[in-house]
This record gives C-alpha cells, structure tokens and sequence, in this order.
C-alpha cells in the first residue's frame, strides 16, 4: 500500500434494519497509526458502523476499503477472517482454558497442524506471541489464565490477540466500559501508545466524550445513523457544527440570543460570537453556547445588573469544581472553576465571561 494511501476508506455506508435506519450514508478515510473514535448515544449505529467495517453485517449500499482492497461494494463482500481486520469485543473474550500467551497465540494460524500451532502441545509461544506480549507490557505473563488477571491487563491480552496476525485495523467496542474508572485514564494512554507503535489504524467506539476526547486522533460524532461532525478533538469541542455535536461533546450552557450588529443579545447581554451563528441576519434567533469553563465567578458588585445572581449549589473533584449560578434575569449556568475557595449556597455573586461564544440558529 503507497505510505499515503488510506488504511480504510469508507463511503456511502448504509444500513436499515426494518424501517430503522441505523446508518445513513457515513464515509471516512483512516491512515495508519490514526485513531478514530466513533461517538454518539445509544442506538446513534456506532456499533453499527463497527460492525459493517468487520463483516458481521452486510451493508445495504456503500463501499470499505481495507488496506487498499475492496471488502465491501461494487459486488464485492469479503467475510470477516479475510479482512484483515483484528476485533476487541466490548467483554474481551478471552478463552478461559488457555493462558495469556496461547489466547495472544490463537488468531497465528488456523491450522491445526501448522509450526504456529504447536504451542498447544506445550513448546514455547511463536516469536510473534511473545513479541506481542513485550509489546502490550506483559511479557512474563504468558503463562497465566485470565481469571488471574486484572480488568486492565485482560483488555491488553485482548488488544494483542487482535494485533497478533498484523491486520490492517483493530476494532474496538467501548474499549473501556468493563473497567473501573480508576483504570480508565491510564489505560487510555496505554492503549493510544501500543496502536501508534504497532503503526495500525483503529477504530473504536464509545458513548463516552471523555473517552474519545483523549484518546482519538480524529472522532466522528453520530445521531440516528448520521455522521454530524468529523474532526479532531479541538474542533469538535471548540468549533462543533451544530448544536447537538456542541452539548453531546462537552458541557455547555445555552441561552436564548437575537442576533445583533455585533454579536447576540442574551440574559448576559451582549456577547461577542462566533460561526455559524455569526453568519445570521440581524434580529434572528440564536442558541448560544458557553463552556462551563469560560465562565468565572466574582463578588456581585464587580459586574452589572445582568451580570449577578446567587450560588445554587457545587460540586469539588479536586482537580477542579463545578458550581450552578442561578442569574437575577432567569437563566442558570453553570462554572467550571480550578481555585480551591469554598462557595456557599444562596451566596451573592457576579460572573464574568470569557468570549466568544459558540452561536447556532435557534433550533425551532
């Protein structure tokens, strides 16, 4: 494959099930060592999409191309064990009466009586399996069995039984959703390095925002079978297209505006907005959209009258605290602050707003 060919190229990808239509028309291109998460609520056809890629369904209409092979389209439909794809289900499936290395060992070869089978009879692991094992960091444990193995050293036994016959992508569904959320973030980073070291494109998804926030190169936000957004992080979280990708990729806040000559008349008053809703006409109705971060908090006399409002109550994490504010003119918001002050209930305030906000035409 040329070095700046796709590893996977998706386009047009369709599926219904009945009258549900559970994919519509999603296309994305994926080099190698790129991770993409595929993000969305329930019965959004995330798994759906997952589930085309590996061969487990049969698309209605669209075209995959898998390290420059066509897999699915014009005629084409491979199954799932000549894809060159790797699955990591969402329970691991782990055989119980094999141990690490012969789980990692398993997917070599399919014939019984090949050089890469002989493990069963107790030689030592192929070159491949143990290479896989150093890789995923569990190197002395190929002779353990899985029930002595933690939630987080299970998934990367996992990983690597996926990453043994070198397939041109691993497909991961909710990578994390059996792990605690005290394993979550570091493996998060694991799991980013050993697919970037193996050079391999990835697929995963996820309803977690945080999860794919962190982890993915690129995500692709989903709702009822449709791709709304592509794109980075930053992007998706900073710049999103549309009011949905804007509260379903982080918190936010939404106020009523009207578009005027610079900006949008909210309960805040005037603030300073950016695209799309910067595009609208004077006098339109806008949703406008502020991160809880951009939201700061200081004593009531520091700011006007559309400006104050009372502590409805918080929330500490430690690393920062989430505070409700309910305005004078109505509206509440919401604070996400780093210092360490304490904030009591009904407390005077005023907030101060980092701008520009995010702008959408109002949704009718």
């Amino acid at each position: 494959m040329p070095d700046d060919a796709a590893a996977i190229s998706v386009e047009g990808l369709s599926k219904r099930f009945g009258d549900v239509a559970a994919v519509r028309s999603v296309g994305f291109e994926l080099r190698s060592g790129e991770l993409l998460g595929v993000l969305g609520p329930s019965g959004c056809g995330k798994t759906t999409v997952l589930r085309l890629l590996a061969g487990f369904e049969r698309p209605d209409a669209g075209t995959v191309q898998i390290d420059g092979r066509a897999v699915v389209g014009d005629g084409v439909w491979l199954p799932p064990e000549r894809r060159r794809v790797g699955i990591v289900p969402q329970d691991f499936a782990l055989f119980p009466h094999l141990t690490v290395g012969q789980n990692v060992a398993f997917g070599l070869d399919k014939r019984a009586s090949s050089p890469a089978r002989r493990w069963f009879g107790g030689a030592a692991l192929p070159a491949r399996a143990q290479e896989l094992l150093e890789l995923v960091g569990l190197a002395e444990f190929g002779a353990r069995y899985p029930h002595e193995l933690s939630g987080g050293e299970a998934q990367r036994v996992a990983l690597a039984r996926a990453l043994a016959p070198s397939p041109a992508t691993v497909l991961l569904d909710e990578p994390f959703s059996n792990l605690d959320q005290n394993l979550r973030s570091s493996l998060r980073l694991q799991l980013r390095e050993i697919l970037r070291a193996a050079q391999i494109a990835a697929v995963f998804v996820t309803h977690d925002r945080e999860e794919a926030l962190s982890l993915a190169d690129r995500i692709a936000v989903m709702r009822e079978g449709g791709l709304e957004q592509l794109g980075t992080p930053l992007e998706v979280y900073y710049h999103p297209r549309n009011l949905f990708v804007a509260k379903f990729a982080g918190d936010a806040n939404v106020l009523a505006g009207t578009r005027a000559e610079d900006g949008a008349e909210t309960a805040l008053g005037r603030l300073a907005i950016e695209e799309p809703g910067a595009e609208a006409a004077p006098g339109a109705g806008l949703d406008v959209v502020l991160r809880p971060e951009q939201i700061s908090l200081g004593p009531p006399e520091a700011a006007g009258a559309d400006r104050r409002g009372r502590i409805v109550d918080s929330e500490y994490y430690g690393h920062d605290q989430l505070v409700r504010v309910a305005l004078d003119s109505g509206p509440e918001l919401e604070a996400r602050l780093r210092h360490a002050r304490a904030w009591s209930a009904a407390e005077a305030v005023s907030v101060s707003i980092e701008e520009p906000a995010i702008a959408f035409p109002a949704e009718v």
